[in-house]
């Protein structure tokens, strides 16, 4: 689990309102990683805060706001892609780093089913303003686990290797959908022989069959 970072403050901003905010986060980062989703109630951040309400409300907009603050603190760092090797083993490595974090850091997990529920797909998108710390977080997301994976995949030992026209989001989804279902539904470890079994299944579907010449 990462250190929580200091809150920025911009030169601008009243000293005080910048530590009332602190305090919140640090509070609500608190009971996040003592306790889950579930602790981080409205009464109980204020309590252990030693803030109004209504400043929570000034600072956050509401307690959706406040957990998606929360939860960018302690969001576990994730590897930066291999730059060099053969594919499999760039993907191999990727994946089982992955499967590491699923297994063993939980938070990762609750994270993204929350964040699932929290931004429901809907033709009227919400603006980037109306629930600025959600989609910070989720920005966030996209670019710690998906960017690894995306340049390993659009690098040009994929475009050798790979058919042409290969959707990097559905590999994704072949990728580590697995391991999420294995961790939630079957219980089933996500191990090294099972990362090695998605890659290879993954590059077998993926790669276009070798022409030995005409019989």
């Amino acid at each position: 689990m990462s250190t929580a970072a200091p809150t920025p403050s911009t030169p601008d901003e009243d000293p005080r309102l910048a530590r009332s905010r602190a305090r919140l986060l640090d509070a609500a980062t608190h009971l996040l990683a003592e306790g889950g989703i579930d602790a981080v109630t409205i009464d109980a951040v204020t309590r252990t805060a030693g803030i109004a309400r209504a400043t929570l409300y000034r600072h956050f907009g509401t307690g959706t706001e406040l957990l998606a603050a929360a939860f960018e603190r302690l969001l576990p760092p994730v590897a930066p892609a291999p730059a060099h090797g053969p594919l499999r083993e760039r993907l191999l490595t990727l994946l089982t780093n992955q499967a590491h974090l699923i297994d063993h850091a939980p938070l990762q997990l609750t994270v993204l089913s929350w964040l699932g529920m929290s931004i429901a797909p809907t033709p009227s998108t919400p603006t980037q303003s109306d629930r600025p710390h959600l989609h910070t977080l989720r920005r966030r997301i996209i670019e710690q686990y998906r960017q690894p994976f995306d340049a390993v995949l659009t690098s040009d030992a994929a475009h050798n290797t790979l058919r042409p026209g290969t959707d990097t989001t559905t590999a994704l989804a072949q990728l580590i959908g697995p391991l999420i279902f294995n961790r939630l539904v079957t219980g089933t470890p996500n191990d090294e022989q099972f990362c090695a079994h998605l890659v290879d299944n993954f590059l077998t579907s993926h790669t276009p069959p070798t022409h030995t010449g005409d019989r």
